[in-house]
Parts: structure tokens; sequence; C-alpha cells
């Protein structure tokens, strides 16, 4: 083979060259257009290159749904489209725990929703289902029940943070004098806490335990319905994973 015929396709490897330059200008020049949100989408994906980032998208940017989700108020601000999967799954995954009988579902004494603070557990204590004994901190068989599988599925997490929050009916006659709708709220927080810690979640995910009365009550409900008789569980992941 002549030596000019051995040369013949170098300028194919030099244009090969210069196209694969091309397509990563213009990638650096998209990247740079972009907000900080999408920025710190596409670092996690190269950084996690095997992780599916929503089950709605196939790419680094987020479905629409995650947008809406993400423009609200709350630490969602800041969560990523794998963080809000992590949830969601979460939430699939307590849903198929607590409802595990068709006597579960149509007692709805659990409720699940995702919300810009995370996920959120309103577990009711229900006159026909009750999760603590009347007037007292102890649980009966089903609070037990129901908060130790609380406790496996978070445990299941070790990047979740937890907040504990217990809610009262208003109207309800105090146990004593000195104890009334604050303390037996608080107290029942603290006993949810206890026995989340008995099975599986560690002290530090636990990042708040509260009790406010009969002064939060449930969205259009009236504030003496014993709906509002509640231990609020909040999820969400911790700020050094983000």
């Amino acid at each position: 083979m002549s030596k000019k015929g051995h040369h013949g396709g170098a300028w194919k490897v030099a244009y090969a060259d210069f196209v694969t330059a091309m397509m990563a200008l213009f990638m650096v020049l998209w990247l740079t257009s972009q907000d900080q949100r999408i920025k710190e989408a596409v670092q996690r994906a190269f950084r996690n290159p095997f992780t599916s980032l929503t089950k709605d998208s196939v790419g680094v940017i987020p479905s629409k749904e995650t947008q809406t989700v993400k423009s609200s108020s709350g630490n969602f601000d800041s969560a990523s489209a794998v963080e809000l999967t992590m949830l969601r799954r979460l939430n699939q995954d307590l849903l198929k725990s607590l409802q595990s009988s068709e006597e579960d579902k149509s007692e709805n004494s659990v409720k699940l929703e995702m919300t810009p603070e995370g996920l959120s557990i309103n577990v009711f204590d229900r006159s026909h289902k009750p999760v603590f004994e009347p007037q007292s901190t102890k649980f009966t068989p089903y609070g037990d029940w129901v908060f130790s599988t609380l406790a496996w599925e978070i445990s299941r997490y070790k990047n979740l943070t937890v907040e504990l929050e217990g809610h009262t009916e208003s109207g309800r006659p105090a146990l004593r004098q000195d104890y009334g709708d604050w303390e037996i709220s608080s107290d029942r927080a603290n006993a949810v806490r206890r026995k989340l810690l008995e099975h599986g979640v560690t002290s530090n995910q636990v990042r708040k335990v509260a009790g406010y009365g009969a002064t939060v009550p449930m969205p259009n409900v009236d504030m003496a319905d014993e709906s509002n008789r509640r231990v609020t569980v909040l999820l969400n992941i911790k700020a050094a994973t983000l």
C-alpha cells in the first residue's frame, strides 16, 4: 500500500475529535446556563450513575411532578429527585405494612402524606381503634403493633430524620389539675420515641419531640373532634446527606 493511501483516513480522526470537542463545549455552555437545582442534579447523577433518579424520569432533569414538590416551601427545596424517590418508596412500604388487612384499611387509623416538609404520618388515637390506653401513655396492643412496624421500616433508612409531635382534641377533661393536654401530648410523643428506639431507630435520627396540646387541629376539622388526638411522625432526609 502506498504512503498516500495509508494516511488517507487521518482527516476522519481529526474531524471526530473536533466534533467531540464541540459536543463537550455545548454541554458545558448548557450546564452553565441552568439554575443551581439542575446543576446539583447533574452532579448527583455523575456521583451515583447507577441510581435511577425517579420512577417518572430517565434523565437528570426532574419531572413536572418532582418540580412541583420542590418548588413548595420546606426542606424539599434542596432535596434531590433521588431523595424524593426514597421517601415515596418508604411511603409505599409503610402503606403495605400498616394496611395488611381490609380491617386496617377501613379503620383509617394511619394517614400517610407527602408534604413539603417530608413524609408525614398521622397515627390517630380513635375510640374504636385506640393506640393508647385512655388518658394514658401506655400503648394498646394495636398501638404497639403500629409503632413497632413504623420503627422497623424507619430503621432500614439510617439517613432519615424523625420528628414527633403529640396532639389532643379540645374540651377533653384533664387527668388531674396539673396534667392536661400539654402534658399528655408531650408524654405520648416521648413514648413513641422510646418505642422507635426500642425497635431499631437510632437516637441521633430523632430531631424533635414536642407536644402541642389542642393548638394544632387537623385541617378543616373541629377542634373538639377526636381525630385531633394523634401522634404525628415526620420523616425527612438528614441535612448532612444533601
